[in-house]
């Protein structure tokens, strides 16, 4: 009789190397590729609850130092201080002109660095109808601008202080700059 003579096998190796070697590219690759989402928090001012007149003190004394925008339905207007118009920046084709009110921004910060003026403070008076894009708009372009240094695109700061309130209500548009000046832009 002839007996089988059974073989041993032995159990196959699973071999991962070359998957893991995959694995240890494909995924910083695909992190690199990945968009991310970017949050970004800004910090408003908004009116203090306290007494009447305890805020008109205090607002006195910053009231000579007060760089507004009033927003409008046809217009941007730029003040500093409070009551002083500097420009108008007309509401063209149902858009605002975004780069000639950063253009006014920077001017304006210019102008007061010159003077040794650190301010970082702007208050953005809307009318109610203004829409929440047009805002946030606004907010952005007042905030900071693009600038080139040394060959790359910063963003260099505007007035990241924002402040927001309500624009004067005026029933005749052409008396705006005349009430302005005499000191009712609230």
């Amino acid at each position: 009789m002839l007996r089988k003579t059974r073989i041993k096998r032995q159990d196959a190796e699973l071999d991962i190397t070359s998957f893991m070697n995959l694995m240890i590219v494909l995924v910083p690759v695909l992190l690199m590729m990945m968009v991310f989402s970017h949050i970004t928090v800004l910090d408003l001012k908004l009116p203090e609850l306290t007494d009447p007149t305890a805020q008109s003190e205090n607002q006195e004394e910053n009231e000579d130092n007060t760089l507004e925008l009033m927003v409008r339905d046809d217009q941007i207007e730029v003040y500093y201080p409070k009551t002083y118009l500097l420009k108008t920046i007309p509401n063209t084709n149902d858009d605002y002109d975004y780069d000639t009110l950063v253009a006014v921004l920077k001017q304006v910060k210019q102008l007061l660095s010159e003077r040794g003026i650190d301010k970082k403070d702007i208050s953005i008076l809307l009318e109610p109808q203004i829409d929440y894009q047009t805002i946030v708009t606004l907010m952005d372009k007042s905030r900071s601008y693009k600038a080139v240094v040394v060959a790359s695109v910063v963003d260099a700061e505007l007035f990241p202080e924002i402040s927001l309130g309500d624009a004067l209500q005026v029933s005749n548009p052409e008396l705006v700059g005349a009430v302005s000046a005499e000191g009712g832009s609230k």
